[in-house]
């Protein structure tokens, strides 16, 4: 039996969360949404109109009743800005998780792993449960859980690069150290890269761009809500062990011989 997700005692029967910026339109997220079976989908704080409503709300389009909001930091480039734009996604009653990013570097939007953990302190202590977004980076992970981060969000690759896991081994000792669960963010292009990842021992996996600028999202979104539960199988039922040289699926000993012998 599969176990559910569980993050700061909340249980998720999906271990696909999914974003809800860059689809050609609102209905054609919410028809991802769907195909992807997710529970829990991120909102950009900066990048929402929060005074809008009806139709012209990013929020009216999405199922609150069965998909739990999870605001986030992004576009924001100092702890300070962080831990304001986390208040104000309380303030407006959206929630008090938060997927904390602090951006350190304009082309690569690589996090800024000093600042992220500082706003992590500042945030927890304010009572956030706080999902940070970091390097695939073992030590920043650690300490990412010291500063008392709910799960830790290494990346797979650059935000939006489709590059896949450029460094599975990393990945492997973040999941091997961690207390908290570990969900892959960012730089799956495609199915099999979701499936990777949830191989190496992932809890779950984040993605956006993956899903919202496939040439169909939403065939995207059923294919990668069958490539994570198709890796967590795959890591819990045990893979073989990678061996040099071929291994017969059915041995010799035993077997009759053309002159009716063992």
């Amino acid at each position: 039996m599969v176990e559910p997700l569980i993050i700061a005692g909340r249980r998720f029967e999906s271990r696909l969360i999914v974003g809800t910026g860059k689809y050609a339109s609102h209905a054609v997220m919410q028809a991802a949404h769907v195909a992807s079976g997710t529970e829990m989908v991120t909102v950009a704080v900066r990048r929402v109109d929060l005074s809008a409503t009806g139709s012209a709300s990013l929020l009216s389009w999405i199922d609150t009743s069965r998909i739990f909001l999870l605001p986030n930091t992004a576009g924001c480039y100092t702890a300070d800005e962080a831990v304001r734009t986390a208040r104000l996604a309380r303030e407006a009653g959206l929630s008090n998780w938060i997927k904390l990013e602090v951006i350190g570097d304009e082309r690569t939007l690589f996090p800024d792993t000093e600042a992220l953990i500082d706003a992590t302190r500042r945030l927890v202590k304010d009572g956030f449960v706080v999902l940070p977004y970091t390097n695939d980076d073992p030590i920043a992970c650690r300490k990412l859980e010291e500063a008392g981060a709910a799960a830790v969000m290494p990346l797979g690759a650059p935000i939006g690069s489709g590059l896949g896991l450029q460094n599975p081994n990393n990945l492997s000792i973040i999941k091997e150290q961690a207390r908290v669960p570990v969900i892959v963010d960012a730089g799956v292009g495609t199915a099999s890269d979701a499936a990777v990842a949830m191989e190496l021992g992932a809890d779950a996996v984040l993605m956006n761009t993956a899903i919202a600028g496939a040439t169909d999202p939403v065939m995207m979104a059923a294919a990668m809500k069958l490539a994570v539960e198709a890796g967590l199988l795959a890591y819990l039922a045990g893979r073989i062990a990678r061996k040099r040289y071929a291994s017969a699926s059915s041995p010799a000993e035993g077997l009759i011989t053309a002159t009716g012998s063992r």
